[in-house]
């Protein structure tokens, strides 16, 4: 789960709703055209071709009407959307049959219901429909051509039976092929704009991210300034009563505690003003590998990870960056905490470094820990927000400062009680020689 404000659920329930409308729109203007055409030529507005189009209008309104009253008690949407359009080529083969089967001009139906699977259920979802249309096609025709099924042909209209096998099978080798090629085409697009959507929102919720902790970090600079002084004139002058005046071990006991609390807001002041603006730092050639190996090493020691945790190691070689060493063991330190962290007992912790196009390294660093909600990653890099009973809520805030100032960013994948993961793309170079 992206940190993104769509959710797929509720845009597949929009897409639903909107099918419905336009299923009956259709129908109504389809099949009432094809009606009226037919009562021009038909010398009873009972015959057997219009009492099955009736039929087929009221059909279509009644599935319309179940499906709207069901849309809302479904929870598995994708299924349901399935079902849908499934029944909707069986209908359009229906339409195809009444409107005369091999020489109706309806057959281009079977294109407009891939369509809109793929808009729906994307490249999968039209592929399967398009298997279904053409089979359906292939059979119906098949048993016209044979005399096993007789379809509703209009006067002056003919039937396969009329044509060479060749013309018959050519015919429908067009139409399958039609149809998979527009689910192909369709698919591809529809992916390729569900893929831009999606970065179109992760890239608003970072901008809005951005906009937040420059003004946070403005204020926070500020603030830790003015924190700062203080505190190292209190620090300095409870030494200075400590070792000019002796006092009792009760008096010196509340002297340690005045002075370890000021080094703690001292150090709390200090990460305020590193999360505010990140220092300039001494930009280096590293190999990543190396120094992921080397980061990993001495986290393995650390009481958080220790005993508990597994890492595992999934590390591309030959991938070169420019930061500074410091900025990126600091990164990874922090988010090798939060991950550690975000697992209650025993669990893993996965590294994956691989390069990307345009000269980009990837980075992963997932966990199998507690998880997010969509509205917890929302607040993660929020300074001070922490779900943490010993946290200070300030490390990814700084993890994300840090890697602003190398204009790159986090993406962060996560699902309650099944993990996160955290995506980081750094500039790639060339091997130094």
């Amino acid at each position: 789960m992206r940190s993104s404000s769509t959710n797929p659920e509720n845009d597949l329930s929009h897409k639903l709703k909107w099918l419905m409308f336009f299923r009956i729109l259709f129908t109504s203007l389809l099949l009432g055209s094809t009606i009226i055409l037919h009562l021009g030529e038909s010398p009873s507005p009972l015959a057997s071709p219009l009492l099955v189009l009736y039929g087929l209008i009221a059909g279509v309104f009644l599935l319309s009407l179940f499906y709207a009253l069901f849309l809302q008690r479904v929870k598995r949407k994708v299924l349901f959307a399935y079902i849908q359009i499934g029944i909707d080529t069986f209908v359009v083969t229906l339409i195809i049959f009444v409107t005369g089967s091999f020489a109706s001009i309806f057959s281009f139906l079977y294109l407009v219901v891939i369509i809109c699977s793929s808009m729906l259920i994307f490249r999968r979802g039209s592929m399967v429909m398009a298997s279904l249309c053409s089979i359906q096609y292939g059979i119906m025709i098949d048993l016209e051509y044979y005399g096993i099924l007789n379809p509703f042909v209009m006067e002056g209209g003919s039937v396969a039976a009329n044509y060479v096998w060749s013309h018959v099978l050519y015919k429908i080798i067009i139409i399958m092929s039609a149809c998979f090629a527009v689910a192909f085409l369709s698919g591809f697009l529809s992916e390729q704009l569900k893929k831009t959507k999606k970065e179109l929102s992760a890239l608003e919720d970072r901008i809005k991210r951005v906009e937040k902790l420059a003004y946070m970090g403005e204020m926070a600079a500020s603030i830790a300034h003015e924190f700062k002084n203080p505190l190292a004139s209190l620090a300095g002058s409870i030494q200075i009563i400590k070792q000019e005046v002796h006092c009792d071990s009760e008096i010196d006991k509340l002297m340690q505690i005045v002075l370890r609390e000021t080094d703690r807001l001292s150090d709390l002041a200090n990460n305020f003003l590193l999360f505010a603006k990140p220092p300039a730092g001494k930009i280096e050639q590293i190999k990543l590998d190396s120094a992921l190996t080397e980061t990993v090493k001495l986290f393995e020691k650390d009481s958080a990870c220790s005993g508990r945790i597994s890492i595992l190691n999934e590390l591309s070689s030959d991938i070169w960056i420019e930061m500074d060493p410091v900025h990126l063991s600091q990164v990874l330190w922090n988010l090798l905490l939060n991950a550690a962290e975000a697992i209650e007992n025993r669990g893993f912790i996965k590294i994956k470094t691989y390069p990307l196009k345009h000269n980009y390294a990837g980075i992963e660093i997932a966990d199998d820990g507690c998880g997010m909600s969509r509205e917890l990653i929302k607040s993660i890099f929020n300074p001070f927000f922490t779900t943490k009973p010993n946290g200070t809520g300030l490390g990814l805030s700084i993890v994300h400062s840090i890697l602003e100032s190398y204009n790159t960013w986090l993406d962060v994948e996560s699902e309650v009680n099944k993990g996160t993961t955290f995506t980081l793309k750094l500039k790639r170079i060339d091997p130094p020689s």
